[in-house]
């Protein structure tokens, strides 16, 4: 075989093989919340360079009845439940195809990273209810409240 074919068959091989390994996880800590009228969610993820998750959103959900003061001690407990609960998150895996995370095998994603504009956003499931998406923002280090101030 001529020397510029093999190269040409072994570049064309190294590419096959690039294009087929899998995308890496962004690694970072993120954090965010989501309110409604009727629902309120703290959301905090970390990915480490291995592609571990952890990942906590406490939630509290029927608050459309409560008044302003009782929704600020709402956010509080909820803020509380996400920094005293993060010690214990479990890790995770995940697959990612570079723009969503799943479980492992499984369909409902979990998880939307845009690498173009970094943006992370999670996906929470209420039983038969819609999912709702929370925007997370890159952080250096959780906050205490991640509620807008």
């Amino acid at each position: 075989m001529r020397p510029v074919t093999m190269a040409f068959i072994v570049g064309l091989s190294l590419a096959a093989g690039f294009a087929c390994s899998a995308p890496k996880a962004p690694v970072g800590h993120w954090e965010g919340t989501y309110e409604t009228r009727d629902t309120m969610i703290a959301a905090r993820l970390e990915i480490d360079k291995d592609g571990t998750i952890l990942i906590s959103a406490p939630d509290m959900l029927d608050v459309s009845a409560t008044d302003p003061d009782e929704r600020a001690a709402i956010r509080q407990r909820i803020a509380s439940n996400l920094t005293q609960d993060w010690a214990a998150t479990q890790p995770r895996q995940m697959s990612f195809d570079g723009t969503v995370f799943r479980k492992p095998g499984g369909v409902a994603p979990q998880l939307e990273w845009n690498p173009d504009t970094k943006q992370m956003t999670m996906i929470v499931y209420f039983g038969t209810q819609p999912s709702v998406r929370v925007p997370l923002h890159a952080v250096d280090q959780f906050s205490d409240n991640p509620w807008p101030q």
